[in-house]
């Protein structure tokens, strides 16, 4: 019998049965996403996503000892990723004021971060530093003071004026009158640290942990108290951050044992 032979009525009830017959299976395929798409949250390839990832920009002298607190702070926080931005503390505050987007600042001096205060939450010193002369490996040109830095025959390198330790360098030798005029002025500790490693200096001015990541390449020649600066390292959250609990989470656990026992074992003293 042919479809035109169907009464009106019978016509209807048959296109009915096989319209629903066909909803049927797109209606179970339809169940099935809509469960893989809720419930646990996962993404499709079945992982969880991370629940928060931070960005976190930190001064030059750091870069070790974040390295390894940032590794440390992922695994005591599955699902929390942390990127560090290492540079200057100058030019991390530079970075703030353009908004850039990040999550929290530590700096190398209070000075700093207290012109940003607009930009962050309330900071807290997490670690403190000394400054050293660091000196080609076997101190070949037997420098044994700040003094020695003012032979006209030395290359001493330091930081720039605007960095915290080209700032505190010059604190430090104004206060004893040394004249030192240097070859170059670098707009990070690293970047001092790197021109005694290559050669390229007789000598420069860093902190205490700088020195320390490059034995074998660098001789350390202490500074008396008496005669040293003391570098601050306050860490805040920035109020632009689209993470700012993980965030403030991260910054306070800067502060706790776990981190503060990474940042010792660097050789930064105690906040």
């Amino acid at each position: 019998m042919s479809a035109a032979s169907f009464a009106p009525g019978r016509r209807r009830a048959v296109t009915a049965v096989v319209t629903a017959a066909l909803l049927v299976p797109l209606a179970a395929c339809g169940s099935d996403d809509s469960k893989k798409g809720t419930g646990s949250g996962a993404t499709a390839s079945g992982s969880k996503p991370p629940r928060a990832e931070l960005t976190v920009l930190a001064a030059a002298s750091l870069t070790d000892a974040f390295t390894t607190a940032g590794a440390a702070y992922e695994k005591a926080h599955p699902g929390t990723e942390v990127t560090f931005s290492f540079a200057g503390s100058q030019e991390l505050a530079a970075q703030v004021r353009q908004g850039a987007p990040a999550d929290a600042l530590v700096t190398a001096d209070t000075r700093t971060m207290d012109g940003l205060k607009a930009d962050t939450g309330t900071p807290a010193v997490i670690a403190r530093n000394r400054l050293v002369i660091a000196t080609e490996e076997g101190n070949p040109r037997k420098i044994d003071d700040l003094k020695d830095l003012a032979d006209p025959k030395l290359k001493v390198v330091l930081a720039a004026p605007e960095v915290p330790v080209g700032r505190y360098s010059r604190r430090i030798l104004d206060a004893r009158k040394i004249v030192v005029k240097p070859v170059s002025q670098e707009p990070s500790v690293r970047a001092v640290l790197s021109k005694v490693e290559l050669g390229e200096a007789d000598a420069g001015l860093v902190y205490k942990t700088d020195a320390a990541t490059a034995p074998g390449k660098v001789d350390a020649i202490e500074i008396p108290d008496a005669q040293n600066a003391i570098a601050e390292y306050p860490a805040a959250t920035l109020k632009t951050s689209r993470n700012a609990e993980a965030a403030a989470a991260f910054v306070t656990w800067l502060s706790g044992p776990a981190a503060q026992k990474i940042l010792r074992d660097a050789g930064f003293q105690r906040p």
